[in-house]
């Protein structure tokens, strides 16, 4: 190549609009070379779960289709990230990396290494902003340390300076060589064979960068303005639905943040929607600041106090959990939803979640777990931050004698069944009145609605008052073992 290039090196960025990794690349007149590099056997890293794995190939190769229509190529390399990255440095004679910056552990010492092994070779490696608003180091507290507590955290945000506009998307690109080899998507296995199970999928989900456009732009003309409401409704289309498109950066939350902002201007509805839209925003980005200053996380209680706790194991009861089964009506909807669609309303996550840890007392480790694998906006921040959260042990969590009841939720949030109805069909005749607790409905109401407990639908897995005593019980022993 006549002059040397730019690597720009893509991972969980896969958008070619507000990228300041590929604008600096623009700006610096060099030939542009965009590689991403599947490496899911990295040390320490949690690789990508099925429904990751299926998202990622969508967007991909949304990402390709966008790059060859503005004259560039994605090119493909699957290895060891650092290896595979400096081979192709040496083998196009790039002066430099660009990348965006990520914040799990494993990346962390990544981009270290990386930043080192390009070095020695006498490339420039050179990081960016673009996945958070604000970096974790920005936000502190008065103390110059991390927030443990969301609301003072947010409350530091919003008085931070602000994110700036987005940039806008390029419309042309310089040409990759074709002398530099690419690897073929197809060849990569990411999608489902046998069984193919992503049927669900792919009727709820457009991936890539303009499905993420639609999506944003489909928010804000309709729900935004009954969010604040609304996005506890699981019947309802009240949320964003962004979460994946923002885990995998085909929009970036500053993006989302002043599209936000700016639909809210003078509608007093609509403002209040974007307050509660950009607060979720900004419990990201706490979760983002959490895993970066405790890389533990994922693993171990932020509360070590909670390594003492008297977690069950009980496979029986997980797998009735994992498959919708548990007998409880709106936490058997939930795990369904999720099941089919690779997304779950955040209303019946909390109540799925708590399920699991206080009325079963399965650890939340295998919750996460589980929803790692099957979430396609499963992101190893929120996951555990959330996780944590519901089970009592996490920064700023919930208190763990605060143990969701699973009928008042759904007779809450799901006052007329229609979820419950949708996602559990066996009950879609059962009145609302009884949807919630089926077990309590009179016999011949049973009857009249083709459910026979113990055959079509499951008796309750625990019953709610038992297992609150057990869970609370189980508490005291750690408080006392803390005293």
């Amino acid at each position: 190549m006549a002059e040397r290039p730019i690597l720009l090196w893509l991972r969980q960025d896969l958008r070619l609009a507000d990228h300041p990794a590929l604008a600096a690349a623009l700006e610096a007149d060099a030939p542009i070379v965009p590689v991403y590099v599947l490496d899911d056997a990295g040390p320490g890293q949690w690789a990508m779960g099925g429904a990751s794995r299926w998202w990622l190939h969508g967007s991909l190769a949304a990402l390709a289709a966008a790059l060859e229509a503005r004259g560039s190529r994605l090119i493909l390399r699957r290895g060891a990230t650092a290896d595979v990255l400096t081979a192709l440095a040496a083998e196009t004679g790039a002066e430099a990396v660009h990348w965006t910056r990520g914040y799990e552990p494993w990346t962390v010492r990544l981009e270290t290494e990386l930043h080192d092994a390009l070095g020695d070779r006498g490339v420039d490696g050179r990081r960016y902003s673009g996945s958070l608003l604000f970096e974790p180091e920005a936000i502190q507290t008065g103390s110059a340390t991390p927030f443990r507590v969301f609301t003072p955290f947010s409350k530091a945000c919003r008085a931070a300076p602000d994110p700036g506009q987005p940039t806008v998307r390029p419309e042309a690109l310089p040409a990759v060589p074709d002398a530099i080899d690419s690897e073929a998507l197809d060849d990569w296995g990411l999608l489902p064979q046998k069984p193919d199970w992503a049927a669900g999928l792919r009727e709820s989900w457009t991936p890539g960068e303009a499905g993420a456009a639609r999506r944003l732009t489909s928010f804000l003309n309709r729900a935004m303005a009954g969010y604040a409401d609304g996005r506890d409704r699981p019947a309802r289309a009240g949320t964003s639905r962004l979460s994946p498109h923002l885990h995998f950066g085909e929009i970036s939350p500053r993006q989302c943040w002043q599209a936000a902002r700016q639909a809210a201007a003078g509608d007093p509805a609509k403002r209040r929607g974007g307050d509660s839209f950009t607060r979720e925003l900004l419990w990201r980005e706490f979760s983002a600041h959490l895993l970066f200053h405790w890389p533990e996380l994922p693993e171990q209680p932020f509360r070590p106090g909670f390594a003492a706790f008297p977690w069950a194991s009980n496979d029986k009861a997980l797998t009735a959990w994992q498959r919708g089964r548990t007998g409880y009506p709106i936490v058997d909807a939930g795990m369904r939803q999720l099941w089919r669609t690779g997304w779950m309303h955040n209303r019946v996550r909390m109540i799925a979640a708590s399920f699991l840890v206080k009325h079963l007392l399965i650890p939340w480790q295998e919750g996460e777990a589980w929803f790692w694998d099957t979430l396609v906006d499963a992101d190893l921040a929120n996951n555990a931050a959330s996780w944590q959260w519901v089970a009592g042990c996490g920064a700023d969590a919930a208190p763990y004698f605060r143990i969701f009841n699973p009928m008042l939720q759904g007779a809450k949030f799901d006052p007329d069944g229609a979820y419950v109805q949708r996602w559990v069909p066996e009950l879609a005749r059962l009145p609302a009145k009884h949807i919630h607790a089926p077990w309590e409905a009179p016999p011949d109401v049973l009857a009249q609605a083709g459910v026979t407990l113990g055959q079509n639908y499951p008796q309750p897995l625990v019953d709610h008052k038992t297992a609150r005593g057990r869970a609370l019980a189980a508490f005291e022993t750690l408080k006392a073992g803390s005293g």
